[in-house]
């Protein structure tokens, strides 16, 4: 395991995308509501992660939790004698074709050790990303899924399911986050009404400013675990006027605000 904590640290040099993202803490992280639009990846490099409002899901160190692309949840990430260290992996829907989709997911996540296979097949990941080019990372996506199906963990091909119309909005937020993303584009780029668009988001208990809200503010989440950009500038790139404005809502949806999670991440 220390071979791939090594390998991770290094990557948080790196200032370009790499198709994972490295979280740590010095002290104990309590959010709730955070958002999961993608099948996700969670492995436990040092510390424990806690998830769900009772703690229903407990990842030590060397463990991992798979979570299938789900509105939102509850978690604490706890820091151990040095750190708490985590390595997120999201995946596309496509990245599970190799499989055959399935026409209901059996469950919302699934989690255990994290096998040698595994861990060496991660390893190759980390390191291989500083240097190679975007268009591949789907490839190596799919490999991390089919090494676990083959380390014993078949629960892989049948955690996610179809993207939802939320999710596919979501998603179009995503890939411009700083746009206001009027209804009608949106209804544009996806080829129906508006009045169409409003029902089907309502009838899935979602509304479009909030699924906005949930865009902005889980890319704000990102950019403050992961940069030491002030909470200012995270708040213009969000699409925020205002760091107050998005500093209340960043605390409404996540139950902390940017600065007191930022604390999380500095030793006393």
């Amino acid at each position: 395991m220390d071979k791939l904590i090594q390998a991770a640290k290094r990557t948080l040099q790196y200032p370009d995308s790499l198709p994972f993202s490295v979280y740590s803490s010095v002290k104990e992280q309590r959010l709730v509501n955070v958002p999961v639009i993608k099948p996700l990846l969670i492995c436990v490099l040092d510390g424990c992660k806690k998830i769900g409002k009772d703690d229903e899901v407990s990842c030590p160190a060397g463990s991992f939790v798979f979570l299938s692309n789900s509105p939102k949840v509850d978690l604490r990430n706890i820091a151990a004698d040095r750190e708490y260290l985590a390595l997120l992996i999201e995946f596309d829907y496509q990245d599970f074709a190799s499989f055959g989709y399935r026409q209901h997911k059996t469950a919302n996540y699934f989690h255990g050790p994290i096998p040698a296979l595994l861990k060496n097949t991660l390893q190759q990941f980390v390191e291989w990303s500083a240097f190679a080019p975007a268009a591949l990372w789907p490839l190596r996506r799919q490999e991390i899924l089919q090494t676990m199906y083959h380390a014993g963990y078949q629960q892989v091909s049948a955690v996610i399911e179809p993207p939802s119309l939320s999710h596919k909005v979501y998603s179009l937020i995503s890939a411009d986050i700083s746009n206001d993303h009027s209804v009608a584009a949106l209804s544009t780029r996806l080829a129906m009404s508006e009045s169409t668009l409003r029902r089907k988001l309502t009838a899935e208990g979602v509304s479009l400013q909030a699924l906005k809200d949930r865009a902005k503010l889980g890319y704000g989440l990102h950019l403050v675990q992961t940069s030491l950009a002030p909470v200012g500038h995270i708040a213009e790139q969000c699409g925020y006027q205002s760091q107050s404005r998005f500093t209340d809502k960043f605390k409404q949806l996540f139950g902390i605000t940017p600065t007191e999670l930022r604390r999380t991440k500095m030793p006393d």
